[in-house]
């Protein structure tokens, strides 16, 4: 079981500062997916900005959402590296 994310921060770079339950924090650089399928959507700033914590993820009002474990997961990799 992965942990959920409490709070979410966007920033100008197309990063995310995300905090989860467990308490735990991390980065998710969104940059690489930008440019795939429905990611797109959010390729503006103004969007991108609009993310929000919903349930246990995040999403934006455009449609786009992301797994909680590959949230979790690249966050990690940041936190541990």
């Amino acid at each position: 079981m992965y942990p959920s994310v409490k709070e979410v921060t966007p920033h100008e770079d197309y990063t995310l500062s995300v905090v989860f339950d467990n308490g735990e924090e991390g980065i998710l650089d969104m940059k690489p997916i930008l440019e795939f399928g429905i990611f797109e959507r959010i390729k503006d700033y103004g969007k991108f900005r609009q993310v929000r914590v919903s349930f246990d993820t995040i999403e934006w009002d455009c449609g786009v959402d992301l797994d909680p474990e590959f949230i979790y997961e690249k966050c990690k990799s940041r936190m541990t590296a």
